[in-house]
């Protein structure tokens, strides 16, 4: 797929995918059956199909035909590997004609679909070939005459127009093509963080679905922020065998550093930590000299910033995050008054789950902390006071204030009005798989 993709995009060599999804044949049943529902579909073609014919250029009403009923019998889409998708829909139509007399007719309908991107970049649905047929339904009683049976004296032709009907399958794909839209609107993160994730080529098709490739993209302030390009080339990993789920959905390891860094861009990483300690109580551990510079017992703060992007490791079953901070440490906190420069160089473990449509990105254990001293014209001897002093309230206070940040989530690559259930997240090396089912929100109002 990275080969590809450089051959489809040669133009833009720092792009690559760095998160992707495959939608596999069970969820593009139930996409289809969601997002063009028959009564969908039926609303559409009734629409010009028992509209009212136009007037004859001579009075003949006893030969004209009218379509006074359309409903849809079979709704199917199926995956053609390497080529796109193909629509079946079969149409049962009551037509009359003078008089009195009513048929019934059958219109099939094939159509070969396929997905591209259109010049603004977004993903849109299209048909390549339209083929529809029209036929008369039998009776019991005339199945059993030997005669063949044909449509026939009923002007059913010059009522169809058969580039109408593949016109009215095209106004089908307006509606999906609306939520396909919504793949590429970007999603907060925090109040001045967002994400976007934009396609990057055409998807690809294999038995084992539609294969789509993304680039992520995050802006601060509104501005798209640089990423350093992925080292290692990402690629969709497909599964063995045929999946269950209705998609599944794969984020390298480069899309959560890329994740940090943003967050770290933002100034979202940086925290102050309020410890237990007062000037005075320090005082009285590291240097007598300390108190006299405060006329009051004021208690002491840690107020840390990223000094270099953050990184993200996965590995088996396991996800941590280093980050590397420096904290200084000082009084007061309207007014704040450093006396002490510390680097905290923080190794944490991430618990991933996802709610709707967000992955919920929470640190659940501090794994590792080491401090040491940025100014080296203060003493050695401070490690070991820092520590016990110190590491408390990093360990319990970093973790909070990070979840705080990342409480909302990440939005996931989604399509409006589905949401994601029955969710399995597994954990591998350079990259995280979730497979997951789709769900349609229930419309309000």
């Amino acid at each position: 797929l990275s080969i590809l993709l450089s051959l489809v995009l040669p133009a833009h060599s720092t792009r690559s995918p760095d998160c992707g999804g495959i939608l596999t044949p069970a969820g593009l049943r139930y996409r289809k059956c969601r997002a063009t529902p028959p009564p969908h579909a039926e609303s559409v073609l009734r629409k010009d199909l028992m509209a009212p014919p136009a007037p004859a250029p001579s009075p003949s009403p006893s030969s004209r035909s009218q379509i006074v009923s359309v409903k849809v019998d079979k709704f199917s889409l199926t995956l053609i590997p390497d080529t796109g998708m193909r629509l079946s829909i079969e149409v049962d139509l009551g037509i009359t004609s003078a008089p009195s007399t009513t048929k019934e007719m059958r219109l099939s309908i094939l159509a070969e679909l396929h997905v591209e991107m259109n010049p603004e970049g977004n993903l849109e649905l299209l048909t390549s070939d339209c083929k529809p047929t029209l036929e008369e339904v039998q009776s019991t009683e005339e199945m059993d005459r030997s005669a063949p049976h044909k449509p026939s004296g009923l002007d059913v032709d010059k009522q169809i127009n058969i580039e109408k009907i593949c016109l009215e399958v095209s106004r089908l794909l307006l509606f999906p093509n609306e939520r396909l839209m919504s793949l590429a609107a970007p999603f907060p993160i925090t109040p001045n963080c967002q994400v976007q994730y934009l396609p990057l080529a055409a998807p690809m098709y294999s038995e084992q679905g539609i294969i789509i490739s993304l680039q992520t993209t995050f802006q601060v302030a509104g501005t798209v922020i640089p990423l350093p390009v992925s080292p290692v080339p990402f690629s969709m990993p497909e599964p063995a065998n045929s999946s269950s789920s209705h998609l599944i959905l794969a984020f390298s390891k480069h899309f959560y550093s890329s994740l940090f860094s943003a967050l770290e861009e933002s100034g979202a990483l940086n925290v102050s930590l309020l410890s237990s300690l007062t000037t005075a109580t320090l005082a009285e551990r590291i240097t007598q000299q300390m108190g006299s510079l405060f006329q009051e017992d004021l208690p002491v703060v840690l107020q840390a910033v990223t000094r270099s992007s953050p990184h993200v490791v996965l590995e088996e079953d396991r996800a941590i995050v280093e980050l590397f901070l420096t904290a200084q440490i000082g009084a007061g906190s309207s007014l704040f008054q450093s006396f002490l420069s510390v680097n905290v160089d923080v190794t944490a473990r991430l618990h991933l789950s996802v709610v709707d449509t967000r992955m919920i990105i929470s640190v659940a254990a501090i794994e590792n902390i080491e401090l040491s001293l940025a100014s080296s014209d203060v003493g050695p001897i401070l490690a070991a006071l820092l520590e016990e002093l110190f590491l408390p309230t990093i360990r319990e206070e970093v973790p909070a204030q990070i979840n705080k940040v990342l409480r909302q989530g990440v939005f996931l690559p989604h399509i409006t009005s589905f949401t994601y259930t029955d969710v399995n997240i597994t954990i591998h090396k350079d990259y995280v798989l979730i497979p997951c089912n789709l769900q349609l929100e229930a419309r309000t109002g």
